[in-house]
């Protein structure tokens, strides 16, 4: 029920030298938000379309905006339709709601950069949740963080995800991470042709 939560505190925490794409990471928050819905049964998928429950209530404000987003008419909405429309501008939404909550300060110095400002993470439990998570490896967590690169891939042995359902989420999530980085070279491609085209004598 936290995976969201959960995945946006591991990479503010991922000790890695790139850091985490606002873009990549709202796409794996939005995924991770609906594999939490169908863990609660407030949605389930008909091949790729969510069908929304009649009625669900949630304590976790976060989850109950995505349960609020969510489309309930016919023709539903697809897994991918899902990741776009309500991954835009996510991870910033987290981070407002952190801070509200007082899960997260504004410092000098800090893991993962929003523009010009630094936040860090604040002790708390859910903070120790999500690094229990991380540090036993739980197949869904693990499967967010590889898609935006804070994990490297599972071994061989490692288990998988369970249910068709959260796999389809997690496939859909790793397909937009890699459409958006094919958008990112392709505009830095453009940029580069169209620079070189004022350059030339």
């Amino acid at each position: 029920m936290y995976t969201a939560q959960d995945l946006f505190i591991i990479a503010l925490e991922a000790p890695t030298e790139r850091p985490v794409g606002q873009g990549d990471l709202s796409l794996a928050l939005a995924g991770a938000e609906l594999i939490d819905l169908i863990g609660a049964e407030a949605v389930a998928l008909d091949d790729d379309l969510i069908l929304p429950a009649p009625q669900w209530a949630q304590a976790d404000r976060l989850l109950e905006g995505a349960a609020s987003a969510l489309v309930r008419q016919e023709p539903y909405e697809s897994v991918e339709d899902w990741l776009w429309r309500r991954g835009r501008d996510l991870s910033a939404t987290y981070q407002s709601a952190f801070e509200e909550e007082g899960l997260l300060t504004r410092a000098r110095r800090g893991r993962l950069s929003f523009g010009a400002e630094h936040v860090e993470l604040v002790d708390t439990p859910a903070r120790r949740r999500a690094q229990e998570r991380r540090e036993e490896d739980e197949p869904v967590l693990r499967a967010l963080a590889v898609a935006i690169g804070i994990r490297p891939g599972p071994s061989e042995e490692a288990p998988g995800p369970g249910g068709e359902a959260v796999t389809t989420v997690l496939a859909a999530v790793h397909d937009a991470v890699m459409e958006l980085e094919a958008v990112r070279q392709r505009k830095a491609i453009e940029n580069a042709a169209f620079s070189n085209v004022w350059r030339a004598p």
